[in-house]
């Protein structure tokens, strides 16, 4: 059979076959994400029906898929949110960095993989998935909740501190030495500074000058301009994804939305097959014998995580269920922590890397969506007490604890629909 039909054939397959996995995780409410990883255990090596002549564009399909979900992470904010939440939620963000990486550097140095491996399964450890969360937060109808913020918070602050992280992991893995890995480090962050002081500034301007009512053209250069400055900032060494979410923060108002809505299906797809590559690059057989440490991770870290959330919640004067819900929606890893994964795996750093973080993504992003709905209930019924306001909350005087009782009422009516068949 002629190489085109076949590699129509093969991508084909898996483009349908991703299409239905998606239909069956919306099915069973949970995020298609651990059926892609699955998808791509079973079309890669060692696995059921082994790629041939579609993997090559399939490694390209999954770059444009980092591009994307990068720039939609992007578009999400604005240079001003990053820099209030900056002023706002930084302790947050630290203490959420601490509890969280030390267990993947930690594991990483018990397994005996070296101070490289440590730095990378800290950062695969740490960042929760925004993709997944933001589905779980409109799933549970807690958008509007009191704590949502708080989640948001600390996902801007870990998705703004990939700016900084991808790179330095970038010159790791690459194994330059200090002075060009403190050139990398030094151009990305000027780079960061750059585009967020000219998105604060000129923000305004960039977007009436990428802006127009045709959708194909806003199609075309939001795309183009991000490819272009993702392909730039891998040849300088910063990271392509950290280009497309810098290209995302510039942009904002009716653009950034526009953009948003026509860009959505193009991240889907790319995003999946993106997932998919991973797996390819995973045997499936090496994933038993790193089997108990990742579940072991996975439990350190969702309890640490849960934690975050929690300490966050009660600085900004949210009640103890709210406390809960928040530290159990920011359990769910997913996109980033492949991502990252998928950088070490291709460098060759440790041939046990990828699959521990295959299995560690797959359990989280599983148990994330069970978290963020029964750790509230679960540790109410664990204390054997009834919510109590905190001292925050009865200074800030009776309408804030109203407001946040009639929250309360409105979570458990939200939730009894969303259980509903």
């Amino acid at each position: 059979m002629h190489s085109s039909a076949v590699f129509l054939i093969e991508f084909g397959a898996i483009i349908l076959g991703l299409g239905l996995l998606g239909r069956l995780a919306a099915r069973l409410r949970f995020s298609p994400i651990p059926l892609y990883l699955l998808a791509g255990l079973a079309f890669g090596e060692g696995g059921l029906l082994p790629l041939g002549t579609s993997e090559e564009f399939v490694a390209i399909g999954a770059e444009i898929g980092v591009v994307l979900l990068l720039l939609m992470l992007g578009l999400e904010y604005t240079a001003g949110d990053l820099v209030s939440n900056l002023k706002t939620q930084y302790p947050a963000g630290i203490v959420d960095a601490t509890l969280n990486a030390l267990p993947g550097a930690a594991m990483a140095l018990l397994l005996g993989w070296g101070p490289i491996a440590a730095v990378v399964l800290a950062g695969i450890t740490w960042i929760s998935s925004s993709g997944v969360i933001a589905k779980v937060l409109g799933d549970l109808g807690r958008i509007g909740n009191r704590e949502t913020p708080v989640i948001l918070s600390i996902l801007v602050l870990e998705d703004l501190s990939m700016a900084v992280y991808l790179p330095v992991v970038t010159a790791l893995l690459a194994g330059t030495g200090f002075a060009a890995g403190s050139v990398t480090l030094a151009i990305a962050l000027g780079v960061a500074g750059l585009v967020l002081l000219v998105a604060v500034r000129y923000g305004r301007h960039i977007s009436r000058f990428v802006s127009t009512d045709d959708p194909e053209k806003l199609l075309l250069v939001v795309l183009g301009l991000t490819l272009v400055v993702a392909g730039v900032a891998q040849q300088l060494q910063v990271s392509a994804a950290v280009g497309a979410f810098l290209v995302g923060i510039a942009l904002s108002g009716e653009v950034a939305e526009g953009a948003h809505n026509l860009l959505a299906p193009l991240r889907d797809l790319f995003a999946a097959v993106f997932f998919v590559f991973f797996g390819l690059h995973t045997d499936p057989a090496s994933i038993p014998p790193v089997l108990l440490p990742a579940l072991a991770l996975a439990v350190v870290t969702s309890l640490t995580k849960i934690a975050t959330g929690y300490w966050a919640a009660r600085r900004a004067g949210i009640s103890a269920r709210g406390r809960w819900r928040a530290g159990g929606t920011l359990v769910a890893r997913g996109e980033f922590s492949i991502v990252i994964a998928g950088l070490a795996v291709t460098s060759g750093i440790d041939s046990d890397l990828g699959p521990l973080a295959t299995a560690y993504v797959l359990l989280l992003v599983v148990l994330g969506p069970l978290t963020a709905r029964y750790t509230e209930p679960l540790a109410r019924r664990l204390t054997g007490r009834r919510d109590r306001r905190t001292a925050p909350q009865a200074e800030a005087g009776p309408d804030a604890a109203a407001q946040d009782q009639r929250d309360e009422r409105d979570q458990q009516d939200q939730e009894a629909s969303v259980s509903r068949p």
